[in-house]
């Protein structure tokens, strides 16, 4: 077992005061008393929201979730293409196979490997299924074993249970199935009979993130708790993950010490022991068949090299473990180009970019160096992305034969969506070829499989993309969806969406809710400014790619972390501002939703930019950022925020703890806080309390509703998704199109 040492000197030498709060009774879940403020509540909202035009709106956006025209995306294992779906006779869910044959066919035949809905009735539990993952099985055998996570409430612990797809059946733990407690945590197969486990349960420890910190060895019949320790990470980190790599021919056992949410220690293991891979902590590693992949967060200084943050760089993987530091740079990032995502097909590496948040896609031959001194891979563009939008490709079986071998290890999937373009479901085949000149390069063939229908008259829409000007001069971009001679009069319904944090990229999707609940809904009739009477008008949706995201890679992340997290808050007052300044809208008509991170940021736009808006919907949401850290996952996210128990971290923390800001004799805007009982990442205390403050302060144009079920997603099944999405879409609409609250 290897204990990776812990971070010295991390215990604060004093711990910051925590400001009196009133509310902390409602940091007990589920108590009675809790429960009960939780149900006034709800019925409070319920009553305001609930009408005759909510059933309608609930309805329409439930016919989307539940239609069987949507795409059923699949996963390949051997020759079977595997898919979750979900509709109104089955609102759990059905796990199912068919054939590729079968697959491209409008009606494809499917076979029913496990009906949630079924087992959630007959064992008395709420099932929610999180996935499943297969055993490699000996060559020229069939996949046939699955351990299957399913969560009791929708939360992130899931009970891994092992499923025999042959025989349609749990395997019986009597019988020396494995089966799972639900915890926290992780698993993956190291051969038929043994688990490596990373979890919380039967008495394993935790670290202060609530997550796994011990991973074991695992065999048939034996308990966690008896299991062989395989991995140890300190308390204070984040959390430890183990996961076998079984690729014939390089099979391998990696274990990784998240020490934050940004930084990890990545081992191997050798005969025996576990052995490092020698990168800073901030630099991602992951590994295929012979290769090494490296993307550093910051930059990265390498024997007098410097290798920008965001960039992508290759090594051979047991050359790099010997000491050698030859390092091929397959991408480097400029000012508007920056890498997203990566697949490896069998012989070529697909590359997921964006440029200025529109997807581009090229295609590297690792067995073709390209023309200058720095070892790249020749690359070819792939010609698959219109502009404003957003196209990801990955492969499809990686491990399958080539296609001159009668395989797919060479095929992709290409999934492309745009703001007004429904989602299309393309696949393709890489394959080696010359052009006119006798070069060698790589061609491409594809073709769509499968597209959805439209939902909402989408050709009605244009999508524009616009650049706000930030209080520090930074160019922020965002895209604006709106019907097509948009008067710009200042009166329009605009609901304005963000996230920035966490390097994640807000890119352009199609939406059939937001097309039937936003886009296409009329008002009665609001005033122009114009002095030309009445308008019955639609609703403008916009998307801002505020700092804190990922759309322009790591240095756009790190702009907004810890001390600069007001930058992100600035970037999306400036996207409001500019959204006001072009007349598209006014303070009365704009209003701003965000969930998790972006519950924090529409928060933060409630109590520090209240002039700007007329409603705010905040989705389980971060709010109190003093305990943040003692809830549910939060200690997971110190390095984005800082830590609050750090007196000086604390000072530059509360400038944008919502929980924290509110003031008397303040305009807020209508505000609709929500969340779920069995969220176990933010968990629902947060929401609770600032919802509880703002009441008892007087403010009565605040709203609060609570799921009991679904998680940190709020919602475990279509029905409770599609209401969960009408109360905040209808209380934006009542808040901002003339409507009463």
């Amino acid at each position: 077992m290897t204990t990776t040492a812990a971070d010295p000197g991390r215990a604060p030498a004093a711990i910051a005061p925590e400001p009196t709060d009133e509310n902390v009774w409602l940091e007990d879940i589920y108590g009675e008393e809790q429960l009960a403020w939780v149900k006034e509540q709800n019925s409070r909202t319920e009553d305001l929201l609930e009408d005759a035009d909510y059933a309608e709106l609930e309805d329409s956006i439930l016919e989307v979730l539940d239609s069987t025209d949507r795409i059923p995306m699949v996963g390949k294992r051997g020759d079977w293409y595997y898919n979750f779906w979900r509709d109104q006779q089955n609102p759990k869910g059905l796990w199912r196979r068919t054939t590729w044959e079968s697959y491209c066919t409008d009606s494809p035949e499917w076979e029913v490997l496990l009906d949630v809905d079924a087992l959630a009735a007959a064992e008395g539990e709420e099932w929610v299924f999180h996935g499943a993952t297969f055993l490699r099985p000996p060559a020229g055998e069939p996949y046939r074993l699955a351990l299957l996570a399913l969560s009791p409430d929708g939360g992130d612990a899931n009970r891994y249970r092992e499923y025999d797809v042959e025989a349609r059946a749990f395997v019986d733990p009597a019988g020396g199935g494995f089966d799972l407690p639900t915890a926290k945590g992780n698993v993956s197969w190291l051969d038929a009979d043994t688990l490596l486990v990373a979890s919380t349960a039967d008495g394993l420890p935790r670290t202060a993130s609530s997550y796994a910190r011990t991973a074991v060895t695992l065999k048939r019949s034996e308990s966690l708790s008896a299991a062989p320790r395989l991995f140890e990470v300190p308390e204070d980190h984040m959390m430890a993950v183990v996961a076998h790599d079984s690729t014939p021919g390089f099979e391998r056992t990696f274990a990784m010490d998240y020490i934050d949410f940004f930084n990890r220690t990545n081992l191997v293991l050798r005969d025996g022991s576990w052995v490092a891979i020698d990168v800073p902590t901030d630099v991602n590693v992951s590994a295929h068949r012979e290769w090494l992949l490296f993307r550093p967060q910051q930059d990265w200084v390498l024997d007098g090299t410097t290798y920008p943050a965001g960039s992508l760089l290759a090594a051979g993987f047991e050359d790099y473990l010997s000491g050698g530091r030859d390092l091929a740079v397959l991408f480097t990032p400029d000012a508007h180009t920056s890498l997203q995502s990566w697949s490896w097909t069998r012989n070529f590496l697909l590359l997921n970019l964006l440029r200025d948040v529109s997807s581009e896609i090229r295609v590297l031959d690792p067995s073709r160096p390209a023309e200058g001194p720095d070892g790249a891979w020749a690359s070819s563009p792939l010609d698959a992305c219109p502009p404003l939008h957003d196209v990801n490709a990955y492969a499809v079986d990686d491990e399958d034969e080539a296609a001159a071998d009668g395989g797919a290890g060479d095929d992709f999937w290409l999934v492309a969506t745009g703001f007004t373009t429904p989602s299309t479901l393309m696949r393709g085949t890489l394959e080696r070829n010359h052009n006119d000149g006798g070069v060698p390069g790589v061609g491409s063939r594809h073709g769509v499989v499968k597209a959805s229908p439209s939902f909402f008259a989408d050709s009605d829409y244009e999508v524009q993309q616009h650049f706000a000007a930030s209080d520090d001069g930074t160019r922020v971009p965002y895209f604006q969806v709106a019907a097509r001679n948009l008067p710009l009069d200042g009166q329009n319904p605009t609901q304005l969406s963000g996230y920035g944090g966490f390097e994640i990229s807000r890119t352009p999707a199609y939406s059939g809710t937001v097309g039937r609940a936003w886009l296409e809904r009329r008002t009665a009739g609001i005033p122009g400014n114009d002095g030309g009477g009445t308008h019955s008008r639609g609703g403008v949706y916009v998307v801002a790619n505020i700092r804190g995201g990922g759309e322009y890679g790591p240095s756009w992340h790190r702009a907004a972390l810890k001390e600069n997290r007001h930058k992100a808050y600035q970037d999306f007052a400036a996207v409001a501002r500019d959204l006001i300044n072009r007349g598209v809208t006014s303070r009365e008509r704009l209003g701003c939703v965000g969930g998790s991170n972006g519950g924090l940021l529409v928060g933060n736009m409630l109590t520090q930019y209240p002039e700007l808006f007329g409603a705010v919907s905040c989705g389980v949401p971060l709010l109190d950022m003093r305990r943040y850290t003692k809830l549910s996952a939060g200690h997971s996210w110190i390095a984005e925020y800082g830590d609050p128990d750090v007196p000086g971290q604390w000072e530059y923390i509360r400038t944008f703890s919502p929980y924290h800001l509110l003031r008397d004799g303040v305009d807020y805007p209508n505000t609709f806080i929500w969340t779920a009982t069995s969220d176990d990442r933010v968990g629902p205390v947060q929401a609770r309390k600032m919802a509880a403050r703002m009441l008892a302060m007087g403010i009565r144009n605040v709203w609060f509703h609570e799921a009991l079920e679904g998680g940190h997603a709020g919602a475990s099944d279509n029905r409770q998704a599609a209401a969960l999405q009408a109360r905040s879409q209808h209380f934006l609409w009542k808040a901002l199109a003339g409507g009463n609250l």
